[in-house]
């Protein structure tokens, strides 16, 4: 049956311990560490300064509008594995066919076991959030985004949106797939940002 398991400040540092545990107690089993997390882009801009010659003031164009879509992202810091989902909202049901493609994707079931390491958003914890076989979730402690290794995936993903308007959700859409498709293969570049010292590896 999934667990949930809740991590503190403390317990942190008992994460490699975790997975040897839960290693001991699925014998021939195959186990994995990922992480979680949502981000939200949309048509308001993402503005950020740039390199201009002295005494020329760069300039951005901008249309903000208040329109949003929500980039799920899983990655394993281990490989740089990644996987990706974009959707319109957050939400538990919205959540669980998340959760749900992800462990198709990776194949999680009897054979394959993923610790998955996420926030406490409402929608995580919620008593209607729908585990897939598997798969169990790794809570971080409260208010701790710097302990979480998605949390690093965003600087990436932002980056063709910089200063950048987008003309509807369709165009954001487009460019985002496009990152996403590229940073899925530069799995050198993710495991730098996101392989944390006290990260644990799996044999």
């Amino acid at each position: 049956m999934p667990r949930l398991i809740p991590l503190s400040k403390r317990s942190l540092k008992k994460l490699p311990q975790l997975v040897r545990q839960v290693q001991a107690e699925h014998p021939g089993v195959v186990v994995q560490l990922w992480a979680f997390d949502e981000h939200r882009i949309g048509l308001k801009s993402i503005r950020r300064r740039v390199w201009a010659r002295r005494g020329h003031r760069p300039i951005a164009m901008v249309r903000d509008r208040y329109q949003w879509l929500y980039l799920n992202g899983f990655v394993h810091p281990q490989t740089g594995a990644t996987y990706w989902f974009l959707m319109p909202t957050v939400r538990t049901d919205v959540f669980n066919q998340v959760l749900a493609a992800f462990a198709r994707a990776v194949g999680a079931g009897p054979n394959k076991l993923i610790l998955l390491v996420i926030d406490n958003a409402g929608w995580h914890t919620s008593h209607d959030v729908q585990i897939p076989d598997g798969i169990q979730l790794v809570f971080l402690p409260p208010y701790s985004p710097e302990l979480q290794p998605a949390e690093r995936l965003w600087s990436l993903t932002n980056e063709p949106l910089i200063n950048r308007p987008c003309a509807s959700l369709d165009e954001l859409e487009a460019i985002q797939c496009q990152r996403c498709r590229m940073l899925c293969s530069q799995p050198d570049v993710i495991r730098d940002y996101t392989r944390y010292h006290w990260w644990p590896v799996i044999p």
